[in-house]
C-alpha cells in the first residue's frame, strides 16, 4: 500500500468513523435494530440499547460488548410512552453526557384484512409505530437542541411511499414517519441536528414468513425486486453508519432506501 492509498484509508476510516460517540437504539433488542446496534458499535461508538422486553435488550448488550470493546446500557421501556422515553435519556445521559444518534426503532405489525381491524388494533399498530417515533423525535431531539448536535434515525419501509397489502395500519404509520421525518429534517436543519429515515425493503422475520409471506406472497415480492432475494440485516449497516457519521453531514430530511431496487421496479 502507497502512503497515498494509507492516507486515503484513514480519511475514509475517519469520515465514517462512530468512536467517541454515543447512540440510543430504540427497539435495540429487535430483527433490524439489534443489528444497527452492532453495527455502531462495529464503528466504535458505545452503544443503550433499549426494548420493552429487557431480557432481549440485556443480551444484545453484553454481546456488543463482549464482541467490540464498547462499553454498553441496556435499558427497558415502551416507546409509547414518554414517560419511559424520558427515563431513558435520563439514564443514557448518566451513562454518557452526550447522545449523538438516537434510533427509533421499535414497532409491531397486523395481518388483518381491513374490514376486521378493530379500532384498538389499528391503534395498537400505530402508536407503536408512528406515536413511538414521534415521541422519541422530541425527547432525543430536545437533548440534542440543547447541544447543538446530533444524528436521529427513524425507520420507514417499502410500504411508506407505495402501498402494501395485508399491512394496513402499519403501512400507514411508514408513511406518516417518512413525513415527520422531512418535517422535522426542515424544522432543525439550521440547529445541528440531522432527521433522516432508513429505507429497508423485505427484511423478513419469523413472525413475516409465519403471517405475512406465503409462497405466493413471496414470489411476488421476489419478482418484484430486481436482485431477487430478501435482504440480510447485515446489509443495512453501512447505510445505518453513513446515517450516524460525519459521512452524512449535509443529509437531513432523507430517506436512505436499501431494498434491493424494489422501489425502482415497475414492469
Amino acid at each position: 500500500m502507497t502512503s497515498q492509498q494509507i492516507k486515503s484509508s484513514r480519511n475514509l476510516e475517519g469520515l465514517f468513523s462512530l468512536e467517541g460517540k454515543t447512540a440510543v437504539v430504540v427497539g435495540g433488542g429487535g430483527h433490524i435494530c439489534s443489528e444497527l446496534s452492532r453495527g455502531f458499535a462495529s464503528a466504535g461508538a458505545n452503544v443503550v440499547v433499549v426494548d420493552i422486553r429487557y431480557e432481549k435488550a440485556e443480551s444484545i448488550a453484553s454481546s456488543i460488548k463482549k464482541e467490540f470493546n464498547v462499553k454498553t446500557l441496556s435499558v427497558q421501556a415502551d416507546a409509547r410512552d414518554k414517560n419511559d422515553l424520558s427515563n431513558v435519556m435520563k439514564s443514557a445521559t448518566e451513562f454518557s453526557p452526550i447522545i449523538h444518534i438516537a434510533v427509533n426503532g421499535g414497532g409491531i405489525n397486523s395481518a388483518v384484512p381491513f374490514l376486521e381491524i378493530e379500532e384498538q388494533d389499528w391503534q395498537e399498530v400505530v402508536d407503536s409505530q408512528l406515536t413511538a417515533t414521534y415521541l422519541g423525535c422530541q425527547v432525543f431531539g430536545e437533548h440534542m437542541l440543547k447541544n447543538g448536535l446530533g444524528s436521529i434515525i427513524n425507520i420507514s419501509s417499502a410500504s411508506a411511499e407505495t402501498a402494501l397489502s395485508k399491512a394496513f395500519a402499519y403501512s400507514a404509520s411508514k408513511a406518516g414517519i417518512r413525513n415527520l421525518t422531512q418535517n422535522l429534517g426542515r424544522e432543525w436543519g439550521k440547529l445541528g441536528i440531522r432527521v433522516n429515515a432508513l429505507r429497508p425493503g423485505f427484511f423478513p422475520t419469523e413472525w413475516n414468513k409465519k403471517n405475512f409471506i406465503t409462497p405466493e406472497r413471496e414470489s411476488s415480492i421476489l419478482n418484484h425486486t430486481p436482485m431477487g432475494r430478501f435482504g440480510e440485516t447485515h446489509e443495512l449497516v453501512g447505510a445505518a453508519i453513513f446515517l450516524a457519521s460525519d459521512a452524512s453531514s449535509f443529509v437531513t430530511g432523507s430517506e436512505v432506501v436499501v431494498d434491493g431496487g424494489f422501489s425502482a421496479m415497475t414492469v
